[in-house]
């Protein structure tokens, strides 16, 4: 029997809420989604797939259709929607149980945790990205690096102290920025800032953290900024990518992490990454926060005081660098949007 694949008006409640109350019965969440599709019988949905950006999500396939070739037909409708967005590198979340479904469409596996299994499709993959990376910045493969990820929303003197720190402890530190623009600053602006303010180390590579480290692919929950029962798993992902392909790849044996006293995420990250990386080698150094005014140096604080105007004090937690910018008029479009 042939089933109609139809897209869903993400502007109707109804259909959102018919395509909600379907997911629930795979206990999936239907959030953050730019198109949905559906597969009905006799007015009831059957199956359904959804997508943001790049990353194919909310998959799921009633067991009574199971076998029937629907996965095939949602996956071919929303790569074609890919297509027309000329985006021709694919991520999805399934669950275990739903992984070899993906391999038999061409998807191949990123890593498994014990809830959600990460595959990617298309003209790029994982170790093939991370070995332009090692080119393009001149990685020594005969060297050994310790790491710091960071996203620097905007970039702080506690941010420099950690850099800092791992550039006096260490013969070369790679600072891996996250790449998904989902901060109030841009990445381009990030980059630059971190680049400008840590300049005189020299020893210090700063690279473009990519999809594969703290992204919506890997770690949703970062930008979400929120606890929920899929947190841990997401923070496992993340951290076991990191062990398995960025460790092994850039010869790192150190990772590098400032203290967490406010934000639950970030914590919870921490406890996770001490968990996982020593097992692939990897040692985690948390570091205690900067302080300055009574209170740990952060990004949000710095925001905060922008908000309020408050220019006095944000120039006691950034560097000269940053405070440039944010007095630039470039500088004042990025704080209009706080």
């Amino acid at each position: 029997m042939y089933y109609n694949v139809e897209s869903v008006n993400l502007k109707s409640k109804h259909e959102i809420n018919e395509v909600k109350d379907f997911l629930e019965k795979f206990e999936l969440k239907y959030e953050d989604v730019d198109y949905s599709v559906v597969i009905k019988d006799k007015g009831e949905i059957i199956a359904t797939c959804s997508k943001k950006d790049n990353i194919l999500k909310c998959f799921a396939v009633d067991e009574n259709y199971q076998g029937l070739g629907l996965s095939n037909n949602l996956i071919s409708k929303v790569t074609e929607k890919l297509f027309l967005e000329n985006k021709y590198h694919s991520f999805i979340f399934t669950k275990p149980e739903s992984q070899n479904i993906f391999e038999m469409l061409g998807y191949k596996n990123i890593f498994t945790t014990d809830k959600v299994s990460l595959l990617e499709s298309g003209n790029k993959n994982i170790n093939k990205s991370l070995d332009n990376l090692k080119l393009e910045y001149k990685i020594n493969e005969n060297e050994s690096y310790a790491s710091i990820v960071m996203n620097c929303n905007p970039f702080t003197l506690g941010h420099r102290y950690l850099i800092e720190r791992a550039s006096k402890e260490n013969k070369n530190v790679i600072v891996f920025v996250v790449e998904e623009d989902k901060s109030v600053f841009p990445f381009n602006v990030r980059y630059k800032l971190i680049k400008e303010g840590i300049k005189d180390l020299k020893n210090v590579l700063i690279v473009p953290a990519g999809q594969y480290i703290i992204s919506s692919a890997t770690f949703p929950n970062y930008f979400l900024k929120k606890n929920d029962n899929s947190l841990k798993e997401y923070t496992k992902l993340d951290c076991n990518i990191f062990g398995k392909y960025f460790a092994p790849k850039f010869n790192i044996n150190k990772r590098y992490v400032g203290s967490e006293p406010h934000c639950e995420v970030t914590n919870i990250y921490n406890n996770t990454m001490k968990e996982v990386l020593p097992k692939y080698n990897v040692e985690v150094e948390i570091i205690e926060r900067k302080e300055v005014l009574e209170d740990a140096i952060s990004a949000s604080r710095v925001r905060s005081l922008l908000k309020e105007n408050n220019i006095k004090d944000v120039e006691k937690l950034v560097p000269k660098s940053t405070m440039d910018f944010l007095l630039s008029e470039e500088g004042e479009v990025v704080i209009n949007k706080l």
